[in-house]
């Protein structure tokens, strides 16, 4: 289970950090990634990590502001929000690859985050 936290009302220009919490059990040795779906908009990959954390990814819109981490010793994985956007508004959920089936197959609630103008 996943269970995401950390969303909020913020300023044009501010910063959040979200956290992704894993319970139930261990996402260690898992590839994780942050997910976001604005209103009428279909959902999108805002930035994945590999398992170990060496090495990650992001989509063009969020790069150079957003970065995503994650620390196995606590079973969590973060995205720090920087110089947020009116457009960064959306719902945000973490997932994790599952090798089984070649896809995010394990999400989150989601948490929202609204940027205001």
């Amino acid at each position: 289970q996943l269970v995401e936290s950390g969303g909020g009302l913020v300023q044009a220009g501010g910063s959040l950090r979200l956290s992704c919490a894993a319970s139930g059990r261990t996402f260690s040795n898992y590839n994780m990634a942050w997910f976001r779906q604005a209103p009428g908009k279909e959902r999108e990959l805002v930035a994945s990590i590999d398992w170990s954390g060496t090495r990650t990814d992001y989509a063009n819109s969020v790069k150079g502001r957003f970065t995503i981490s994650r620390d196995n010793t606590k079973n969590t994985v973060y995205l720090q929000m920087n110089s947020l956007k009116p457009e960064d508004t959306a719902v945000y959920y973490c997932a994790a690859w599952s090798t089984v089936v070649a896809r995010y197959n394990y999400w989150g609630q989601g948490t929202q985050v609204t940027v205001s103008s």
